[in-house]
């Protein structure tokens, strides 16, 4: 089969070449990846500052959507899946091939009503956002969440998500250009940091007597400090990333204070038994709001896996609002 390989040369090219093809164990199953969505691990795992988990194929690809193909003997007997089903999984790796294999509990059904390229921009994403909403967040209907980054393609899994669940969303771009690209999102507020100061508001809001409860924030850096101070009591503030800047000179006291958190989290380092019940639960929970249309991912542009160096660039020079999706078969 092919997969997109990292060439080992100044720009680290990526190329789409033969590799040898997947071997199956009797907990996986084998599918035929139609799409595969592109992520910022990508873009690090390229860099070398991000490796896949032992076992994992040395290429990229965290979410792909394509069909079953082939079942292992414990697959069979411990799952309902069938040759045919359309699918999308999350996996550690792999994603920009031809094939992979996964277990049996990484996959969940395309939701109704869902294309195989929308499909393939959900389980990354969808689990992320359940993570750090419901489980880390442990989000309540009515609170405030605020999203870093909303032209991100996590944030236009997050927004529509916490909505859907009766939350309050504020969140963060950089001019009003890409304020207005996001506008189908439906945020209770977007602040526009070109000429909004994200602190003062959180410290309006606050006086106002309904602060931010739960923040999700891939950039980091000073920003962080500044903004602490002005979250509600028991406020949860969730580091994934850190792309404006590791270090951030944290009041301490605020902190304590007013029982505030700073938990530090990522999908890729839980276990499969961990990922597993997300699956589930995503299933279980957010399906039939995808199915209805009340969530759905965004979708920036398609591109032929051959061109998956261009999808990177697009996520590097930040010009991506939604999802990045690469086409394997048509």
């Amino acid at each position: 089969m092919k997969a997109i390989l990292v060439q080992n040369d100044k720009d680290k090219s990526l190329v789409w070449s033969d590799v040898p093809d997947p071997v199956m164990k009797s907990d996986e199953v084998l599918v035929e990846i139609h799409a595969a969505a592109v992520n910022r691990a990508d873009l690090m795992q390229r860099a070398g500052d991000y490796p896949p988990p032992a076992g994992c194929p040395e290429w990229m690809g965290l979410e792909v959507a394509g069909k079953i193909v082939q079942i292992g003997e414990e697959a069979k007997k411990t799952s309902s899946w069938k040759v045919g089903d359309g699918v999308c999984a999350l996996l550690g790796g792999g994603g920009y091939a031809e094939y992979v294999t996964v277990r049996y509990d990484m996959l969940m059904p395309i939701p109704e009503h869902c294309t195989m390229v929308e499909a393939a921009a959900i389980p990354e994403a969808f689990a992320t956002s359940y993570l750090n909403l419901f489980i880390e967040g442990q989000a309540k209907q009515g609170e405030t969440l605020l999203m870093q980054a909303g032209a991100s393609g996590l944030a236009s899994v997050v927004i529509p998500m916490a909505k859907a669940f009766g939350l309050r969303v504020f969140t963060t771009v950089l001019n009003d250009k890409v304020a207005s690209s996001i506008a189908h999102l439906h945020a209770d507020r977007v602040i526009v940091s070109s000429h909004e100061d994200l602190a003062l508001i959180m410290k309006e809001e606050l006086e106002k007597g309904h602060g931010v409860n739960i923040a999700i924030d891939c950039l980091g850096g000073p920003m962080v400090a500044k903004c602490l101070p002005y979250m509600e009591r028991e406020g949860r503030w969730i580091m994934i990333a850190t792309l404006a800047g590791d270090v951030s000179p944290i009041d301490l006291k605020t902190m304590y204070k007013r029982a505030t958190r700073i938990i530090g989290n990522t999908l890729r380092a839980r276990t499969p038994q961990m990922k597993a019940k997300i699956l589930a639960s995503l299933v279980r929970d957010v399906w039939p709001k995808v199915s209805k249309g009340e969530v759905r991912p965004t979708i920036y542009k398609t591109l032929p896996i051959e061109k998956a160096e261009e999808a990177h660039a697009m996520l590097q020079r930040g010009e991506s609002v939604g999802k990045v999706v690469l086409i394997v078969k048509e």
